[in-house]
């Protein structure tokens, strides 16, 4: 779920770009890239518009979906599939949106589905419903029980549109100790937990099992094709496709994809493992979230407590960004687990928190692309 930390271009980087594109070639781009029609701002709000309070039963439904489309998910790859039933919605995994080689089990696939479960589920008690879930015990589906009931207002449902993965370096600043506390409070799913790291030497060991699996991550060769897949590396890309990476919600320029993919095939990956670490320590602190065991629905109730949590945080102005390779390296993963003393429980996510100015914000495919019809 990481995207990949670019270190800045170089005056020499720079000069072989222009060499090899010609300045004529990058200064039309950059016409192009700008032009007024080309308002990416407008369509990234448009999810994220408030609900109608007097919105009727239809109306109502594909608000809540359209709250759970803001989810956290990798690479915005936005792998989920809903349907509306008489008094249920589902959410349905869409295995075409796979991250094969980050994600080979699927784990992060239904964590992503945790997440947009999490918000529907805030979403259907503000908007007058008790839902009940249904795990995927024995179905791959999520079923979510709707029953009438009196609205509930909800913090957490303010931030939903609010929530970022903000990717770029923070201020280095403390966390209020009273917001450390709540936290380790916050309302947790049987056999998922939290675990924080604030203090510097647990921050050192985290910052070790980071840079080894971004090393091996960036120097393999499914996995750069993969991200590269899914970066977009302009508006125009970005509104071709209302998914995926794009460029300057990471603070990076926007360039023609034959520039970053440039950038990303020839940067070095100690150089790359180097700038994810930094990241990790101009943060406040790390949680890495463990679940009992490996099943779909713990990976199902992963995904709910990281949304809860990130969805906390957002509330407080607290910026969060997944760094997820020690995670997603087999090999690493098992360390970390070791090295943090975590003893039987598996670590499916590590996140990094702390204070920074917003990005912009990612774009979502419209309720219209992930409903599914009979």
């Amino acid at each position: 779920m990481q995207l990949l930390a670019r270190p800045a271009a170089s005056r020499k980087d720079v000069l072989r770009i222009l060499s090899l594109g010609g300045i004529v070639a990058v200064t039309g781009y950059a016409l192009r890239e700008y032009v007024p029609w080309v308002n990416y701002e407008a369509e990234a709000a448009q999810p994220r518009r408030a609900l109608p309070p007097d919105a009727a039963i239809q109306g109502r439904m594909e608000g809540m979906i359209r709250y759970a489309t803001l989810a956290a998910n990798g690479h915005n790859a936005q792998p989920w599939k809903f349907a509306v039933l008489a008094n249920a919605i589902e959410i349905h995994p869409d295995y075409t949106r796979r991250l094969v080689a980050v994600d080979p089990v699927d784990r992060e696939l239904w964590i992503s589905l945790g997440c947009a479960l999490e918000n529907l589920l805030i979403a259907a008690r503000v908007m007058g419903y008790a839902p009940e879930v249904t795990y995927p015990e024995t179905h791959e589906v999520i079923r979510i029980g709707l029953t009438s009931d009196k609205p509930r207002w909800e913090s957490l449902f303010d931030a939903i549109p609010l929530r970022q993965n903000t990717r770029a370096e923070y201020d280095g600043r403390p966390a209020a100790a009273g917001h450390l506390e709540q936290l380790q409070r916050m309302p947790l799913e049987p056999g998922v937990g939290l675990h924080l790291k604030v203090d510097r030497s647990g921050l050192a060991t985290v910052a070790e099992y980071v840079h080894q699996a971004a090393v091996i991550q960036y120097a393999d060769p499914p996995f750069l094709k993969e991200l590269i897949h899914w970066l977009r590396f302009d508006k125009k890309e970005a509104l071709a496709s209302f998914d995926g990476l794009y460029s300057a919600c990471t603070g990076n320029p926007a360039v023609p994809r034959w520039v970053g993919r440039m950038f990303v095939t020839g940067a070095k990956p100690r150089d790359l493992a180097d700038a994810d670490v930094k990241k990790l320590r101009s943060s406040a602190g790390a949680i890495v979230i463990t679940s009992a065991s490996e099943t779909k629905a713990d990976w199902v109730r992963t995904g709910q407590v990281y949304q809860r949590l990130a969805l906390t945080m957002t509330a407080w102005n607290i910026k969060s960004a997944f760094l997820n390779q020690p995670v997603e390296v087999e090999s690493v993963r098992s360390q970390l687990q070791t090295a943090l003393d975590l003893g039987p429980a598996r670590p499916q996510l590590l996140v990094r928190f702390g204070y920074a100015d917003p990005m912009p914000r990612s774009l979502r495919r419209p309720v219209a692309q992930v409903l599914m019809h009979s």
